[in-house]
């Protein structure tokens, strides 16, 4: 899976995944207004949501290869909400975007086999199996050590699917545990950092990464340099870009010389572009989807510099 995602990088030349976790409050007034008309509840909120997502994906899925999908602002509305995750996800595997579930799943044994299955695996009914989200690759929590993640690692071999583990997360209260140090005198996330390279070294691809990924912030750029230097083979997955306040210079850290080796995740400053400046100066909110593209435009273009002034970049940046 790993060398689909970076195929699809390349072909896009653009290092990015845009977030997906939409909020009632990030929605036009205008689309509220509309699915609202009949009453305010859990199934009209869940296809508003639907709506804004579909018109933001056909604004900018050609410009980029992969979008991330967090399952707690579709778990919000219940049913209707996984719904509409479903959807988004169809529609955007038929835009031919990879797609991400922000999921952070994980738990011991057979219940860590259940969620695995759930989500890059195959559900048995009898003697048939069908698949339960149409998703490609997933985040997962490694707290609860090797037996949690080995189902997941092993639907990556079995299924050509991928993880991302948490590593080293953007959130400012991640140093409380995952800077804590161990007795070798490493700190937690450099120790799982190595439990990381151990797992992936299975599936290791054409270009020389694992299918077994790392979450790294882009808030704490120094740990990001350090990581790529302890996970050489490890693809990482960066948030925090954006409206968490990284720039472009902050995440060149996790780039290789070839330009490959991460992928910036922006959400909110893609999502909620039509009310930011500039474009809220130059679309009307019901335009919101034209300024979603024109805010991926401007990202791939700070990453792109940012990249030459490294030197790295040896593909196109359309």
């Amino acid at each position: 899976m790993i060398d689909q995602l970076i195929d699809r990088i390349i072909e896009k030349g653009a290092p990015i995944v845009a977030g997906l976790d939409p909020r009632l409050e990030y929605l036009p007034q205008s689309l509220l207004d509309k699915h609202f008309e009949r009453g305010i509840n859990l199934e009209a909120a869940a296809q508003a949501i639907l709506d804004f997502n579909i018109e933001i994906l056909n604004n900018i899925h050609d410009l980029i290869p992969a979008v991330k999908l967090q399952i707690a602002y579709y778990e919000m509305y219940g049913v209707y909400g996984l719904e509409t995750f479903m959807e988004t996800a169809n529609y955007a595997k038929s835009k031919g975007l990879i797609v991400i579930a922000d999921v952070k799943r994980n738990d011991i044994g057979s219940t860590a086999e259940a969620y695995s299955n759930a989500y890059i695996g195959y559900t048995l009914l009898q003697q048939q199996q069908a698949q339960a989200f149409p998703v490609d690759m997933i985040t997962v929590n490694p707290y609860l050590g090797t037996d949690g993640i080995k189902p997941f690692v092993d639907n990556c071999k079995r299924n050509n699917k991928g993880i991302f583990v948490l590593v080293k997360t953007s959130n400012p209260s991640s140093k409380e545990i995952q800077d804590l140090v161990t007795a070798d005198g490493l700190k937690v996330y450099e120790k799982v950092a190595q439990k990381v390279n151990e797992w992936g070294q299975d599936l290791i691809g054409n270009y020389g990464y694992s299918s077994v990924g790392a979450v790294i912030g882009a808030t704490f750029p120094h740990e990001l340099s350090q990581l790529r230097k302890l996970m050489p083979k490890v693809y990482f997955l960066v948030p925090g870009y954006g409206a968490q306040g990284a720039k472009a210079e902050d995440i060149m850290g996790g780039f290789d010389d070839r330009g490959l080796g991460s992928i910036i995740n922006a959400s909110r400053s893609i999502m909620c572009a039509y009310r930011n400046k500039p474009w809220n100066t130059q679309f009307r909110p019901h335009e919101f989807g034209l300024a979603s593209r024109a805010e991926v435009l401007n990202m791939k273009e700070e990453i792109h510099k940012a990249l030459m002034n490294k030197k790295c970049n040896s593909y196109k940046i359309n």
